[in-house]
């Protein structure tokens, strides 16, 4: 029995002794099959030609992501806090090399996911770390390897320890959600941050983010949901925010680049 791992969105599945018949994560408008087919691997076979890079984003935020790239290519983001240890979205691949660095900065006592194309293997990296899984319950369909350790949780808002936040703004999916970090620090003024995935994407112009239902098939969101995301993120103070890939980081004054990208994008569709 295995854990087959798909390819393209490197979603982990529940045990079985054949590859799944599809992967539904894949199958949706938001993602997309492979060109040549559907393909499966496994932790041991990724294991075996891929390796993860670990490289510190900001004081206590250390980045994870797998090389060659794999998958959708995201990185995971170890946040540091006095309380426990938080690992916000997560990656497909885990091996020893892995496990000694986060277990020597004080291991993981929960994963929180922004939305369900990087859940990828969140139940074997939480069982490494008897660790705590936390899902916006709206997008409980997508899980494919249930656990006892996922807690869904609902509303716009869910207090963790230390100041840390989960806000559902959905957008990309319905329960897409980001973290703020109230204790970031870059310096002296520094007024915390957001984790955001690609629900708050951030761009190549790193003055702006935007938001999108479908990145690979470019299907934009409507204003209903642009509004929503920005009208939950307005309660939190950040200077800055954490994207889904390597360097995707708006370092300074985020929030006025996040209204102003907002503003833009819905002048962009309106005109149409």
């Amino acid at each position: 029995m295995e854990n087959f791992i798909c390819v393209q969105c490197g979603t982990q599945f529940a045990e079985s002794v054949q590859p799944p018949r599809s992967c539904p994560v894949c199958e949706d408008e938001r993602q997309f099959v492979r060109h040549d087919g559907q393909a499966w691997t496994t932790l041991e076979q990724l294991a075996a030609d891929h390796h993860n890079r670990l490289e510190e984003e900001a004081p206590h935020l250390l980045g994870i992501g797998t090389e060659p790239e794999f998958a959708i290519g995201q990185r995971a983001l170890l946040l540091q806090s006095p309380a426990g240890n938080l690992l916000w979205d997560c990656i497909s691949l885990l091996h020893d090399k892995s496990i000694a660095a986060v277990s020597e900065r004080g291991g993981i006592r929960a994963i929180a996911i922004s939305h369900p194309h990087f859940y990828s293997s969140i139940v074997a990296w939480a069982e490494c770390f008897d660790a705590q899984i936390f899902l916006q319950s709206a997008d409980h369909e997508w899980v494919m390897r249930k656990s006892p350790r996922i807690q869904f949780w609902e509303g716009s808002t869910l207090s963790l320890w230390d100041g840390l936040t989960l806000i559902n703004g959905g957008g990309h999916f319905e329960g897409g959600t980001v973290l703020h970090w109230p204790a970031a620090s870059r310096g002296r003024g520094s007024k915390g941050a957001l984790l955001t995935g690609d629900i708050i994407t951030v761009v190549q112009d790193r003055r702006y983010v935007s938001f999108m239902r479908s990145y690979p098939n470019l299907i934009p969101l409507g204003p209903p949901a642009i509004r929503r995301i920005v009208e939950r993120i307005e309660p939190f103070s950040f200077d800055q925010i954490y994207g889904g890939w390597w360097q995707a980081n708006v370092l300074a004054d985020a929030k006025t680049a996040v209204a102003r990208s907002a503003e833009r994008y819905l002048g962009a569709i309106a005109e149409m």
